[in-house]
């Protein structure tokens, strides 16, 4: 098995190696995209584990129950009525632990048994390998892989939600796929949960705009991108109204900040990249976004010009300056900023 970690080389040969049910010793699985962990996580298990056996075969670890000691005696317990045993350690950073239980570990990783198969998952707590202690590196490096569940692309999330709805008997554009994407932070998991309550509250086969409005939260970069929508279509009641929905959901003042200056950097950027002749595919590749959003952003900056872009930039930056120093009210400071951006918008 490869050794470069953190590649998503490593997700390709998870998979293969799930495909010809023969996993290897020793993962790390980490990312945002939980959903996928979880299911590969599930997949591993079924492979390697079966219901009779699973109390003498399976061994999970937690913060709660996690040593050193413990874990050795996991990995070297010999399968009872079966050929594989598999262990799994639940958001335990392993950097952290002393000197001596680094050691130990390191020792472990270099030495699991043919039978045994050694799953680390990161959800709650972050990876975050430390490389400066060489030991322990090396054996996660050279034992290891470290298999990272990212956030899937645009083509096969439309993909797996079109999948998932019509196994709840629904229909659904492409279009309105990506729309749903966009609308939600793009994980598997939220989407889950969206699509279950759609379907449920459709009376229709083929779901329609409507249903997915009526439902769904949208995420913070969602709202923030309505409400520059409707700065840049003169909308400003609008503008404001989507800032108080934001306000009410109890999003923090200095993030809605920040995700209304993010937004404006990235309407710059589609400016500069359109007047040097590029298009959406540069947009998404610097910065790592969906076709779809792509799209809406670059066809968003034509409604604005440079001036107002780096106005709004400046703007933002005095706001943030303010919430940091001074004890007024950070909800009026939004809405006082978004009062001025309306007004620049109108003499843009």
């Amino acid at each position: 098995m490869a050794k470069t970690p953190e590649d998503n080389t490593q997700f390709q040969i998870l998979k293969q190696s799930i495909r010809d049910k023969n996993p290897g010793s020793l993962y790390f699985f980490h990312g945002e995209e939980t959903f996928l962990l979880n299911y590969y996580l599930e997949q591993m298990k079924r492979i390697l584990i079966d219901e009779i056996t699973e109390s003498f075969n399976f061994h999970k670890l937690t913060s709660e129950t996690f040593d050193v000691q413990s874990f050795a005696d996991a990995v070297e317990n010999l399968p009872m009525m079966a050929e594989r045993t598999m262990v799994w350690v639940d958001d335990i950073d392993i950097f952290k632990l002393p000197e001596a239980e680094r050691t130990k570990i390191s020792e472990i990783f270099s030495d699991i048994p043919d039978y045994c198969t050694v799953v680390f998952t990161f959800i709650t707590t972050a990876w975050k390998p430390d490389k400066r202690l060489q030991k322990l590196w090396s054996a996660v490096n050279d034992f290891g892989s470290v298999v990272e569940f990212t956030k899937q692309d645009q083509r096969s999330l439309i993909a797996w939600i079109t999948r998932h709805f019509a196994a709840n008997q629904k229909k659904i554009s492409q279009d309105l796929c990506a729309y749903l994407i966009d609308i939600t932070d793009g994980t598997m998991t939220t989407l889950l949960g969206e699509i279950a309550k759609i379907s449920a509250y459709s009376g229709a086969d083929t779901i329609v705009k409507s249903d997915i409005d009526a439902v769904t939260e949208p995420a913070l970069d969602a709202v923030v991108f309505q409400m520059t929508d409707y700065l840049g279509t003169g909308e400003y009641g609008q503008a404001l109204h989507k800032l108080q929905q934001l306000l009410k959901m109890q999003e923090e003042p200095l993030v809605i900040l920040g995700a209304i200056g993010s937004h404006f950097r990235r309407l710059s950027a589609a400016k500069t990249l359109h007047s040097c002749g590029k298009n959406y595919n540069d947009l998404m590749r610097i910065y790592r976004m969906n076709e779809y959003p792509a799209k809406k952003t670059m066809n968003a900056a034509k409604n604005f010009s440079e001036g107002f872009c780096a106005l709004a930039n400046e703007l933002v930056m005095e706001a943030d300056y303010q919430m940091k120093t001074s004890y007024g009210d950070a909800d009026r400071l939004l809405e006082v900023l978004i009062l001025r951006l309306a007004q620049e918008a109108r003499n843009d």
